[in-house]
């Protein structure tokens, strides 16, 4: 079984930046794609990026597009996700989660694909 501790989040100002970690224990992740996802108060959880297990694709949802990098360290069983050009609209808990699949090549952006999430780290984005 894997734990995952995502930490990093905080409150910034709108067009500020932060960045993501997601530590992986227990079993390993390093032959599984990661992502992100989120989830604002009365709202639905959403896909935000993911990253196959050999970092060789990624996937973002179109709302981030440009602005956020998701990354891995392998070594480190760590997965990141670099945001930029924050919007209030960014503002959610956002939970790190394992991709189901042993070496799936493909991104999976529904969180049916992912079995082990994080407790999740609190964005808020000020305007």
């Amino acid at each position: 079984q894997v734990q995952l501790v995502e930490s990093g989040g905080g409150v910034v100002q709108t067009g500020g930046s932060l960045s993501l970690s997601c530590a992986a224990a227990g079993a390993s992740t390093s032959n599984y794609a990661m992502g992100w996802f989120r989830q604002s108060p009365g709202k639905e959880r959403e896909f935000v990026a993911a990253i196959t297990w050999n970092a060789q694709n990624t996937n973002y949802a179109d709302a981030v597009k440009g602005r956020f990098t998701i990354s891995r360290d392998r070594a480190k069983r760590t997965i990141y996700l670099q945001m930029t050009t924050l919007k209030p609209e960014d503002t959610a808990t956002y939970f790190c989660a394992v991709d189901q699949n042993l070496f799936r090549d493909v991104v999976a952006t529904t969180s049916s694909d992912y079995a082990s999430w994080g407790q999740g780290t609190q964005v808020t984005v000020s305007s």
